[in-house]
C-alpha cells in the first residue's frame, strides 16, 4: 500500500484565501446625475413658467359702508363750514366795531383841538378894552390854533394860484381874458380843502381864456395906371362958390 505524500501549497499562498475572505471590496464609486430642465423636459415640450401667486386683495366695502363714510365725510364739511361762517362774521362785527371806533375817536380828537380855538374867539370878545393892533394880534394867534387843528386831523388847504384847471380839485365861476396860458386859475374867490386825499370843498376860481387875435390889416391897394395913349384922368373940379 502506497502512502502518497502531503501535498504543501506554495510558500507565501497559505493565507491568501483567508485574507480575500476578511477584506470587503470598496463599492463602485458613482458620480452624482445633476438632472437639467433640458433632460427632464422632452424635446417636444416647452419648458413650464414658475408662477407666484399674488395676494388676494381686499374685497371691495359694500354700499353701506360707503354710505356711511360719504355720511361722515358731509358732516365734517358741515361742521367745517359753520366753523368759517361764524368766523367770518366774528370778522367782520369786529371791523364795524373799528371803523365805529376809529370814527369816533377822530370826532373826539378833532373836536378836543377846536375847544382851544374857542376859548380864544371868547376871551377876544370879552376884553372890551383892548385895542385895534391887539385884537389883531389875538386873532392871528387864534387863526394858528385852528390851523393846527387841522392839520393835526389831515385836512389841508388849496390856493391853486397860477395852477392849471383841475375839475377834480376846482370849480371854475367864469373865464376871464388874461395874458396867461388858456385854462390857468388867475384868481380864487374861495380856497378849497382836501382831507385824506378827498376833495372836502373845491376851490372857487376864475380861469383864463386866450384873447381875442385881431385880424391883420389889409394893405391899401393904388389905383390902376391909365392906360397907354388915353387921356389922363383929370381930378374933379369943385364947382365956383358964388
Amino acid at each position: 500500500m502506497h502512502h502518497q505524500p502531503p501535498h504543501h501549497p506554495p510558500h507565501g499562498d497559505t493565507q491568501a484565501p483567508a485574507q480575500e475572505a476578511q477584506t470587503p471590496c470598496p463599492p463602485p464609486v458613482t458620480e452624482p446625475t445633476v438632472s437639467t430642465a433640458a433632460e427632464a423636459t422632452p424635446a417636444n415640450e416647452a419648458p413650464v413658467a414658475q408662477t407666484v401667486a399674488a395676494p388676494a386683495s381686499p374685497p371691495p366695502p359694500s354700499l353701506e359702508e360707503q354710505l356711511l363714510e360719504a355720511q361722515h365725510k358731509a358732516t365734517e364739511h358741515h361742521d367745517a363750514w359753520l366753523r368759517a361762517k361764524a368766523e367770518g362774521e366774528n370778522i367782520r362785527r369786529r371791523a364795524q366795531e373799528d371803523i365805529s371806533k376809529a370814527h369816533k375817536f377822530a370826532v373826539e380828537r378833532f373836536a378836543s383841538d377846536l375847544l382851544a380855538v374857542k376859548d380864544s374867539l371868547e376871551a377876544a370878545l370879552a376884553n372890551q378894552s383892548q385895542s385895534v393892533e391887539s385884537f389883531q394880534a389875538g386873532v392871528e394867534l387864534t387863526l394858528k390854533q385852528l390851523v393846527a387843528a387841522f392839520d393835526k386831523s389831515g385836512l389841508k388847504e388849496t390856493n391853486p394860484v397860477g395852477e392849471k384847471f383841475d375839475p377834480h380839485f376846482h370849480q371854475a365861476i367864469s373865464m376871464v381874458e388874461s395874458d396867461q396860458e388858456p385854462n390857468t386859475v388867475v384868481t380864487v374867490l374861495q380856497k378849497g380843502y382836501l382831507i385824506a386825499e378827498r376833495v372836502l370843498r373845491p376851490a372857487l376860481v376864475m380861469v383864463a381864456k386866450a384873447r381875442p387875435v385881431a385880424p391883420p390889416p389889409v394893405p391899401e391897394t393904388p389905383p390902376p395906371a391909365p392906360a397907354a395913349g388915353a387921356p389922363a384922368a383929370t381930378p374933379p373940379t369943385e364947382p365956383p362958390t358964388a
